[in-house]
């Protein structure tokens, strides 16, 4: 019987990056349109359960330390979406998140993003965005390279952040999900 292969390694330092409806925290702030959570976030108790630790297990397997993952690079991974029914209503997770951050539940990258950079962190790792170039009027096509480099923006501003502290999930975790549980 050959031996066993090795399941993914499950790395805890990554992180989920979302775009949901935008929002000020208080008077004369930026728009807030985008978060950045640290994946243990995700098995917060006042986080829909099992779905926000079926997230989290998917988040962390085979992820480099560090990672930002975009929900939208989930989204690929199921399939470009369709199987998230059967993870679980990620909808639900998100809105759960948000109010996490808002209450100070667990730390967060709160973000402003320019409509391109928001456009392409919504997107797969593998597609497109155009735009009209207003002072040329001519379309101006963003593809992956422009992802990456949005993406890598993100991850300056939170190691900025994480070389102070590093990010609190939040209290009341839940252990991380299995299919016992």
């Amino acid at each position: 019987m050959p031996p066993s292969q090795p399941g993914p390694t499950r790395v805890q330092d990554v992180y989920l990056l979302f775009a949901h409806a935008p929002y000020y925290p208080g008077p004369g702030t930026r728009e807030i349109n985008a978060t950045v959570v640290a994946a243990a976030s995700l098995l917060h108790s006042q986080v829909c359960q099992p779905d926000g630790g079926k997230i989290h297990n998917l988040l962390v397997q085979g992820r480099r330390p560090s990672e930002i993952v975009p929900l939208s690079t989930l989204t690929h991974e199921l399939d470009g979406g369709a199987d998230w029914p059967t993870v679980g209503d990620w909808e639900r997770v998100m809105t759960d998140l948000v109010q996490l951050v808002r209450s100070g539940s667990c730390d967060a990258l709160s973000l402003g993003l320019p409509g391109i950079a928001r456009a392409l962190l919504c997107v797969g790792p593998h597609s497109r965005v155009r735009a009209r170039d207003a002072a040329t009027d001519q379309p101006v096509d963003y593809g992956p390279a422009a992802r990456i480099a949005a993406l890598a923006d993100v991850s300056v501003l939170l190691e900025r952040l994480v070389a102070k502290r590093p990010f609190w999930p939040g209290d009341n975790l839940l252990p991380p999900f299995t299919e016992d549980r």
